[in-house]
């Protein structure tokens, strides 16, 4: 395998984009800035009401604003963002990824104004981004796949005729997206209704389409992604690997690359496999093949026509700069990197840091202010993000904070650098995920590459409470409220129960993340919540389903509403059994964390 010409790696994108709109916000937005201003190109940002002084505008050269809250508003609205790149003077659109990333409509709109999208072509967005078409090309380029439907479902008839035919679980997955949203595991005949409409609603939501497929949900696989690049002059390769089984909902927590454990035959098979597919659409710019690897096999699991949030890993063991490869092939330039399987450099680890609670394993969203946010100085550590201390995480986008990235020079280095350098960070005022990496990477299954896309939320125990330094309960048992309820920090949590439907939510959210030492005191709360038998929202967000009306009989574990928080679904269960009382909400409510949904009264 060749080796990266580092120092040629995103030369010549300078000299032919003069101004470029940034159609994104947080992280993305930043990394893609950083990039344009280093080649000295100049930025335009976008930003929502919720986002006027977000971090991606400040660092811009200039920017437009998008009135309204809800991206559907602004970061969807494609004659919005195509007229303030015209207004603005850019000469060219980076969609960065999610949103309007790999929308065909968006990329030719882009380009019928007579404007450079930084990315694939529409019609390759079009057949790939939409997955069910993308598994016939995929089918046509001997890539292999598990089995699945060639044709948009909409029914639950649809789902069950499948389960039937090639077991259970089945995936539903959004034909129009990525990064889980938009996609629920069926287990049995009886969730194939609540999952489907549950899929489409939140396709619809997270990609402004609703159409869904069917897959095979493999139980027991590896996801690995192949990070494959092409110009205009004919020439496309892959960059290596990734692989990103770590985890939950379908969404990714922990990546490294290059993959471990996979034999080099095997590599180089996907990489090539890759490239067909890349050629099969006459793909321009950056792309991602997705697989999952079983048994020392692999199979097409999607395409994203888009860079990946995931990419810094690849850039750390290759020395390069993707975005800045992407700006080159944009400006018509050939790739700097002239031959497929570059030899990576050591390892590297990439930990998504995201507001919210992973206590107990739920993963609550959480918004609110960072009063402070420190990144540790280490050899290696890199960190991506959208904030900085003083801003404000806001409840209507994605719950992401930043990407801590660390590199080293084999993998049990890079395990040790992350998990430091995770001990070091600090992000104060909000929940994060930095628990959860920490008990991913100290677990031995992951140094001993023993995982799968399931073993996040079946093998890794998290604690059932945020850890907090400023006030703890003066009873060290915690038990004043019964042992389904706990005080952290002067407030009551209900531990959850894990049933075979799931697990109970919590009344409130879990309190932040601190490592500050503080005096214990402990105060009254509210004798209505947990295992009372109030129904409380776990965070802020808005109720897209209530599912029981006054007077239901219920059990504990039951769905009660369905609340969205930072494109995130997440259901809101009872934790007695008993009757529903008090329904204080309907579809359509914003709610604000600890409001108070419904009564239920203990049978």
């Amino acid at each position: 395998m060749g080796q990266v010409p580092r120092e040629q790696a995103g030369r010549g994108a300078a000299g032919a984009l003069s101004k470029v709109l940034v159609a994104n916000r947080g992280e993305i937005a930043v990394r893609i800035i950083g990039t344009l201003a280093e080649h000295g190109i100049a930025s335009v940002a976008v930003h929502s009401d919720a986002d006027e002084k977000a971090l991606h505008v400040r660092l811009a050269d200039e920017s437009v604003a998008l009135p309204g809250t809800a991206a559907t508003e602004n970061y969807l609205d494609i004659t919005r963002i195509v007229r303030a790149a015209q207004d603005s003077g850019a000469d060219s659109i980076h969609p960065g990824y999610g949103f309007l990333a790999e929308n065909a409509e968006f990329a030719r709109a882009v380009t019928d104004a007579g404007l450079v999208f930084i990315g694939p072509s529409g019609d390759a967005i079009e057949v790939m981004g939409e997955k069910v078409a993308a598994r016939r090309v995929a089918a046509q380029a001997g890539v292999p796949q598990v089995p699945g439907t060639t044709e948009p479902v909409t029914s639950a008839d649809e789902v069950r005729a499948f389960g039937t035919e090639h077991g259970y679980p089945v995936a539903v997955k959004a034909s129009f997206g990525g990064g889980g949203r938009g996609m629920r595991t069926v287990a049995g005949p009886d969730e194939a209704e609540d999952a489907l409409v549950a899929a489409r609603r939140e396709a619809g939501a997270a990609f402004g389409n609703s159409e869904v497929y069917l897959e095979r949900y493999l139980s027991a696989a590896r996801h690995v992604e192949v990070q494959i690049f092409a110009d205009a002059h004919g020439n496309a390769v892959w960059l290596g690997d990734r692989d990103c089984s770590v985890q939950r909902r379908h969404q990714k927590l922990v990546e490294e690359s290059p993959a471990p454990g996979l034999q080099e035959e095997l590599r180089a098979e996907m990489g090539e496999a890759a490239v067909r597919l890349a050629k099969a659409v006459g793909y321009v710019g950056a792309g991602t093949v997705e697989y999952l690897v079983e048994d020392g096999r692999f199979y097409f699991l999607e395409m994203n026509t888009r860079i990946q949030v995931e990419h810094p890993v690849t850039e750390a063991v290759l020395g390069m700069d993707l975005i800045a490869e992407q700006l080159r092939v944009a400006a018509g330039e050939p790739l700097s990197v002239p031959t497929s399987g570059p030899a990576p450099r050591g390892h590297a680890i990439e930990c998504r840091i995201n507001a919210e609670d992973p206590a107990g394993g739920l993963f609550v969203p959480s918004s609110g202010p960072i009063h402070a946010l420190q990144v540790p100085m280490r050899p290696g550590v890199r960190f991506d993000s959208g904030y900085e201390s003083g801003d404000e995480v806001a409840p209507h986008y994605d719950s992401m904070i930043g990407k801590l990235v660390v590199w080293g020079p084999d993998r049990d280095t890079a395990i040790r650098r992350t998990l430091a350098a995770l001990d070091e960070l600090v992000v104060d005022g909000v929940p994060t995920t930095i628990p959860a990496a920490e008990a991913v990477l100290a677990h031995p299954d992951f140094a001993g590459v023993a995982f799968t896309t399931r073993w996040l939320e079946n093998a890794v125990e998290f604690p059932t409470a945020t850890a907090v330094g400023t006030e703890e309960p003066d009873d060290a048992d915690g038990d004043e409220g019964g042992r389904d309820e706990v005080w952290v920090g002067g407030r009551r949590y209900v531990i959850p129960f894990f049933t075979g439907a799931g697990a109970a939510a919590p009344a409130e959210p879990a309190a932040r993340r601190s490592r500050g030492n503080g005096t214990k005191r402990k105060s009254s709360g509210d004798p209505g919540a947990g295992g009372s038998g109030a129904v409380s929202s776990p965070m802020q967000g808005t109720v897209i389903a209530v599912k029981v009306a006054d007077g239901d009989a219920v059990t504990a574990g039951q769905i009660l509403f369905v609340v969205e928080a930072m494109k995130m679904e997440n259901p809101v269960r009872s934790t007695v059994d008993g009757k529903v009382g008090e329904i204080g909400a309907a579809v359509g409510d914003v709610v604000t964390a600890g409001a108070r949904l419904a009564v239920v009264v203990p049978a």
